[in-house]
Parts: structure tokens; sequence; C-alpha cells
């Protein structure tokens, strides 16, 4: 639901009911994930997608449904094995869908809607399974442990699952929670789905050359915030790089020792140039970030490591160095070469290979295991 906050805020803005329905659960090859939401509202309108098209009509159908008799419902869809051309997904995965019909003066989803809008941290967390007084309910939870809203359950049901929900803020994830109808951490009568909304991750590119102009242009349209550093002022410009979120002109490794970082920024190095790598990598290495990878050639690599191994850096923490940055695509121009280190960032986020699909037998998506619904982990069994 969040993901369309922009789109709901102006509904909500101007006073429109609408249904949302929103991805709780997928397993298989799903082409979108949870959190992925579609919204009609009472003229019809439709905004968001929950599967690229597969069953976006069926879908549309439950939020028409849900705005006329104010249920909520949990829809399962998936392919048919008896009819490839029914309602299912014929990718072969699996979706759960939460329909939800919502007052334009429903203060939680508000409040949330607006929070995402702004690109405030918090988390929104609904009742996915349950009773039926409980299903759909929601909390909006804040960074600091603080709620708004309320399950309709026991107080306790609530700290629990605020608690649950800002654990998975404090990390950016979005998923689901188990517990008991009583509040308790037991698996049980009560499905959380947790939809955590958090400021975009971090990009920062160091070197100011032709190659980063397009590599912050993949980083944006990757959804980071994208800033370039370098020390030389007559290439650190906004003529150069309009759409980088910020300019800095420092030297690199000084940037960096102030600058706030966490566990899902990426640290791009284009400069190839020691006298700014090694200072930049010796503290790169050893924050805990996502992703840390320098430019240059194999022989450029060979030097920049022993360079590095001179000023103490260790064996274990070079090997988090990707360095030459990128996948093997054959890239030669600078987009070509941008696409290869986005690809390379992508491939470390979501676990992937980095080879081609075709032949390989290989998950197409990384990251869903943890996420299947309970039918879709008996049919990856069969």
């Amino acid at each position: 639901m969040l993901d369309i906050a922009e789109q709901l805020n102006r509904w909500f803005e101007e006073g429109r009911d609408f249904a949302v329905a929103t991805v709780v659960a997928v397993g298989g090859s799903a082409p979108r994930g949870p959190g992925a939401a579609l919204a009609v509202d009472r003229q019809g309108t439709a905004i968001g997608s929950v599967s690229g098209g597969c069953v976006e009509g069926a879908v549309y159908d439950l939020c028409v449904q849900a705005l006329q008799d104010g249920r909520t419902v949990r829809e399962r869809f998936g392919y048919s094995d008896e009819d490839a051309f029914a309602v299912g997904l014929t990718c072969g995965g699996v979706i759960e869908v939460l329909v939800t019909p919502v007052r334009a003066d429903a203060p939680v989803f508000r409040a949330g809607v607006s929070a995402a809008d702004r690109g405030e941290t918090a988390a929104l967390a609904r009742v996915a399974r349950g009773p039926d007084g409980l299903l759909g309910r929601a909390l909006l939870v804040h960074p600091d442990g603080s709620y708004e809203g309320s399950l309709a359950g026991p107080p306790e049901l609530d700290r629990t699952a605020a608690e649950e929900a800002r654990a998975m803020l404090d990390s950016g994830r979005t998923g689901t929670v188990e517990l008991a109808e009583d509040g308790s951490r037991c698996p049980g009568g009560v499905t959380l789905f947790v939809e955590s909304r958090v400021p975009p991750p971090r990009m920062i590119v160091f070197g100011a050359v032709d190659f980063a102009t397009a590599l912050v242009r993949a980083g944006k349209f990757l959804g980071y915030h994208v800033t370039v550093c370098d020390a030389r002022p007559v290439f650190a410009t906004r003529v150069r790089f309009p759409e980088a979120d910020d300019l800095v002109v420092d030297w690199p490794h000084r940037y960096l020792r102030r600058t706030a970082t966490d566990e899902r920024t990426v640290l791009c190095v284009l400069t190839h140039d020691a006298k700014f790598d090694v200072p930049l990598l010796e503290t790169a290495l050893r924050l805990p970030v996502a992703f840390v990878g320098a430019m240059g050639s194999r022989r450029t690599h060979e030097d920049r490591n022993r360079r590095l191994r001179e000023v103490g850096v260790t064996e274990r923490e070079l090997a988090r160095l990707r360095s030459p940055i990128g996948l093997d695509l054959g890239a030669r121009t600078p987009e070509e070469t941008a696409l290869s280190i986005a690809a390379e960032i992508v491939a470390a986020r979501r676990g992937g290979t980095g080879v081609p699909l075709t032949g390989s037998g290989t998950p197409i998506h990384h990251d869903v295991d943890a996420r299947e619904p309970d039918e879709a982990r008996s049919r990856a069994a069969a």
C-alpha cells in the first residue's frame, strides 16, 4: 500500500473512499513482491499493480466488491494446471492479496500514507489473517515505538504487534509476523503484515568522471539517494551531474568518515587513482555497508590491493571489495559500464549469480523463499 502512497495521499486529500489490494505473500516466480498494491476508488479509477498484469482484472473486481460490501478479504492467485488461460499467474507463481476498503476519513491509513508520501520512517502493520473482526485492522508504528490505531483485540496484541513492527522497521523490512490472538509471540491465530517505509538507501559515487554521470542515472533509476563526491571542484558541478541528489567537493575519505552510512549504503569508487582510492577504501572496507566496489583494470586492482595491505587492511576486509566493479557484460560506453555496475549491485542485494537465466536452472527470484505461502512451499517440495 505504501508503494503508491503519493497517489493515495491525493485521494485522501480529495475525500475519496477506495479499496486497496496489497500483496502480503508470494511464492515461486511471482511478478511483484510483498507490499505491491492496486487501489480502486468509487469512480472506478485504478492505480498501482499487484501482478504486472496477470490478475489485475480479478483483483480490480475484488476491490470494487470491497467498496460495495465493506468487507476485507484475502485471496490467493496461482497458476491453474487445468486451464492455463484461467485467472491466475501463468508464470507459475503464487500471490496472496489482502483487499481492504478504506474510507477517506480513516485516520491510521491516512496518517501512514501521508508519512510515506513525505518520506518519513514508519511502518503500517495490518492483520492479514485472523478472526473476521481483526482482519484488515491496522497500526501505524513510528521509529520510537509509539503507535496509532488498534487491532481491535486485547491491549497486549497491540503492544506486541507494535514491537514486532518496530523491529522490522529498524531493518527496513516488509513481511509477515505470526502472533497469537492474546498478543503472545507464539505462532497462532493472527498473521500480521508489516510494510516498512524508510528513506531511500544511499549510493555514494566517488569520482566525478564520465562513468559517474551514467551511474548517477542508473542509481536514481534503482531508487537510491545518490551523492557524488570529488576533491576537484572543476568536475563536481551541477552542470555535469544534474540528476545527483547531492554534490560534495571534498577528499573522498574525509567525506566518508563524516557522512552517515548504514547496511543499505552502496559505495562506488570510480577514481582509480591511488592517492584517492587507498585512504578511501581503507575506511570503506571497515564500514557495515551493503556494497563496496572500485573501478580499474586488473593491474590497477592488484596494485591497489598491495597498497591496502601495506596500510593494514586485512584479507577479510579485502574480500569485501568488488573490483574490478561490475558484471562481465562486455561494456564499453559509460552507459554500458553503469549498467554492468548496477547489475552487480542488484545481484549482491538480491543474492543473484549474474549468469544468464537461459539454460541456467537457477531461481529467477532469489529472495522469495522465506516469504512463500504455505501452498507454494508444498508445491515446490512436490
